[in-house]
């Protein structure tokens, strides 16, 4: 999911946002060869993604530093691990510290976070997924951590899939006009998804064929009640609401999909540290 090219024209922006002009208290500090060595290590447990980046960063600034990484993406990391070990400029080393940690620490919150609801619905058979509600113009990193996890990917964007939602139905008129509208409109490539809110909406969708119908907000009751409705006929996607404390008992009637945005826009960082 993350080529090189992109990864690099990312961080090189990153960079740019960063460093400006030049680092005022690097470069009064410390002279251009001086070699020091430091070690990223991590400050908490949890599930570490994102070290090729992390690389990444230091190797676009210099190729003078080497960076010995420890660990692999999805590894389960303790307190005090050493993940990788660093050597080079003192310069160099500084000026990517804060902005090779913001990529390895977010990337790893979100995969530690995935990890928890994986972990929490067993061997139930059905998948975690992401939403969009992603950070601006860093959604690939993001999704790619949410998959280091043990999750799965939504769509990445609006022109994966087409997705009705309330909105839609209530701009087209009915749930029939707004699926009829966009079929017609569609490439044989294209699934269609429909938000349903309610039982009737389900029976109204099911002889136009759609391919995954999401129960949006519904009760444990409505979703068993779903699941028994479609019998197989589309995917069956939960959404809304979907917590740690939920996300098992909604596995267990019998969806496909879970969605949530919890798993990226409520992860927590993970705390990590580079120490030289």
């Amino acid at each position: 999911m993350l080529t090189n090219f992109y990864i690099e024209d990312h961080i090189k922006s990153a960079l740019q946002e960063d460093i400006g002009f030049g680092d005022v208290t690097t470069e009064s500090i410390v002279t251009e060869n001086k070699i020091f060595n430091a070690k990223l290590t991590s400050r908490c447990n949890g599930v570490i993604c994102g070290l090729e980046v992390f690389k990444t960063v230091f190797k676009i600034l210099s190729d003078k530093v080497n960076v010995e990484l420890l660990f692999r993406d999805g590894d389960e990391i303790k307190k005090g691990d050493v993940l990788a070990k660093l050597s080079g400029p003192g310069k160099y080393l500084l000026l990517g510290e804060r902005v090779a940690l913001n990529y390895i620490q977010r990337m790893s919150g979100i995969a530690t976070e995935t990890r928890k609801y994986k972990n929490a619905i067993g061997n139930l058979p059905c998948k975690i997924v992401d939403t969009r509600k992603t950070t601006p113009n860093f959604r690939a990193f993001e999704k790619y951590a949410v998959k280091i996890g043990g999750g799965a990917i939504h769509r990445f964007n609006l022109s994966d899939c087409a997705m009705i939602k309330d909105n839609h139905i209530q701009v087209a008129g009915s749930v029939t006009n707004a699926i009829k509208l966009v079929k017609a409109n569609l490439s044989h490539a294209h699934k269609v998804e429909l938000e349903c809110d309610t039982i009737e909406q389900i029976k109204e969708a099911l002889p136009l064929g759609v391919d995954i119908i999401m129960l949006d907000n519904m009760t444990f009751e409505q979703m068993k009640e779903a699941v028994q409705l479609i019998d197989h006929r589309a995917i069956v996607e939960a959404s809304g609401n979907v917590t740690l404390d939920t996300v098992k008992q909604i596995a267990e009637c019998g969806v496909d999909i879970i969605s949530s945005s919890a798993i990226v826009a409520k992860a927590p960082t993970l705390d990590l540290g580079l120490d030289m």
